[in-house]
């Protein structure tokens, strides 16, 4: 069994996020969910902690995925954890662009190799920033992210209709 880093902002964890949790672990069998934290960002919408423990709860069907935050590059989060790839999501042409460009550059500055994994297809139009938009006016998002999430979600913008 190799292991693999799927390294994001995951603010908040989705469906699409979770296929790719999913994938990756048929693939490769262990996976750590990199929670990345550039301290030169804004804390976003949860803090790393509320991230971490989201993701936890909504995987904790999956024993061989593991949950760790990391501050800085990917690459360094693959050697700390001795990973044998990187592994990214696509949704759509435009997502293969910008990671195409990531990928190429943190193989040129650590060797490390990075695997692409499409999403579902049902899935190619949820993005956490939408999520975020749509939760904030109030909106139903519970057809979009795990439970968990979406008990979050409801806690800091209670649904239309129930406040």
């Amino acid at each position: 069994m190799a292991i693999v880093l799927y390294p994001g902002s995951f603010d908040p964890l989705h469906l699409g996020h979770i296929d790719v949790i999913e994938q990756s672990v048929a693939l490769f069998g262990k996976v750590v969910v990199g929670v990345m934290h550039n301290p030169g960002k804004s804390t976003g919408m949860f803090d790393l902690e509320e991230r971490n423990e989201m993701i936890r709860a909504s995987i904790s069907y999956l024993p061989s995925v593991k949950v760790q935050a990391f501050e800085g590059l990917a690459v360094d989060a693959v050697k700390q954890i001795k990973a044998a790839f990187i592994v990214k999501g696509l949704r759509t042409g435009g997502d293969f662009e910008v990671e195409q460009q990531m990928a190429h550059t943190n193989h040129a500055v650590s060797g490390v190799r990075t695997v692409y994994l499409p999403c579902k297809p049902a899935l190619v139009s949820i993005s956490s920033r939408f999520i975020r938009e749509i939760a904030q006016y109030g909106g139903d998002v519970t057809s979009l992210v795990p439970a968990p999430v979406a008990a979050q979600l409801a806690k800091l913008f209670p649904p239309k209709g129930n406040a």
